[in-house]
């Protein structure tokens, strides 16, 4: 089968006429990213395309398109669906319905520890039975998952420091995280982590929800005055998608592959985002810049904000034919149990 974005190259072994004799063939998918070729999400993306090539022994192969040349982050569910990519990168939030299942790993639940996060995502996201068959009612496989890291925030001007002086402050926020800083006082303005730096630079925003390795990703260190480290949730339902079609005319042998890899990058992203924001970090430090922690009292403050928010999701997958309130005990219940595998071995990466 030959789609506009599912290529099958077929290379001639030895031959002196199309026919003469068998060829070999190599699956090429195209692959949609609307972030840049730079950055941690784009070391572990480049990774996962390694490991399909490597494990398929050269039978698949990705071709990775960068920097929303294919889609944008807001079409990236619907150019999937209609073959302008075979997989690619998703960001749940700009989804809210479509990817309503996927929503959970955004909820600001006690969940600050990005490779826990993402193990538990992925398990939810990879063995249960009600995401799959919603996923594959519109034509989507879930592939794999990635992560921010902890929501923190990013100012022009001097940093926010506490919970009450979020009023009449101008923030770009997505999804929960962005409309609890609304509920507290703050103006949200509506644009994509992509456009946030040009925002902050001509003064459409004042500060934005962001998360550590991006200041290095997307060179926010040349607009931030101020670092507030916030430690709240992740959002983590950011991930691989795959057009469910295109996934069915796989072997048997090559979709294990496929999930293989993608299952693979909760540890290599754990590894490479840790040393991302620690450097990015480095970097705000270097720079001068001024750097404060919210308090507890101030997350605790937050966390009972948000509450109304987790009950929306709960209704919303609910009516989207999924148990809303089964789901999120079962995600509470892989995060703790993810973050006693790290209490008592440590990361992965860290197990010798």
């Amino acid at each position: 089968m030959t789609t506009p974005s599912y290529r099958t190259a077929l290379m001639a072994v030895g031959l002196t006429a199309a026919f003469a004799a068998p060829t070999l063939a190599e699956t090429v998918l195209i692959y949609g990213e609307p972030g840049p070729n730079r950055g941690a999400r784009a070391e572990a993306t480049q990774w996962f395309a390694d490991q399909v090539a490597e494990q398929s022994g050269g039978d698949l192969r990705l071709d990775i398109t960068w920097g929303g040349a294919l889609f944008s982050e807001r079409a990236a569910v619907q150019s999937l669906r209609d073959g302008v990519a075979d997989l690619g990168s998703v960001i749940g939030v700009y989804f809210p319905q479509d990817l309503v299942a996927y929503g959970i790993a955004d909820l600001p639940l006690d969940n600050p520890d990005p490779w826990v996060g993402m193990k538990a995502t992925d398990a939810l996201m990879r063995n249960n039975e009600q995401i799959t068959q919603n996923l594959a009612n519109q034509g989507l496989v879930y592939v794999g998952t990635y992560t921010t890291s902890a929501v923190q925030m990013g100012c022009k001007g001097p940093a926010v420091t506490s919970v009450d002086q979020l009023a009449g402050k101008k923030v770009r926020g997505v999804g929960a995280y962005g409309q609890t800083f609304r509920d507290l006082g703050a103006t949200l303005v509506d644009m994509t982590v992509y456009e946030a730096y040009q925002g902050l630079e001509n003064g459409l925003i004042d500060c934005t929800q962001t998360y550590s390795y991006l200041v290095a990703a997307l060179k926010f260190d040349e607009v931030f005055d101020s670092y507030t480290f916030i430690d709240w949730g992740q959002v983590g339902a950011l991930g691989i998608v795959m057009n469910k079609a295109l996934y069915d005319d796989l072997t048997p042998e090559q979709q294990q592959v496929i999930m293989t890899a993608g299952e693979g990058l909760a540890d290599e992203f754990g590894r490479i985002i840790g040393e991302a924001n620690a450097e990015s970090i480095a970097m705000l430090e270097d720079a001068g810049k001024e750097i404060v922690r919210f308090s507890d009292d101030d997350r605790a403050r937050l966390t009972e904000a948000a509450q109304p928010y987790l009950d929306d999701w709960s209704a919303r997958a609910t009516a989207a034919g999924l148990d809303g309130p089964a789901l999120l005990d079962e995600y509470r219940a892989l995060i703790a149990q993810y973050a006693a595998e790290l209490e008592a071995e440590g990361y992965p990466w860290e197990r010798g």
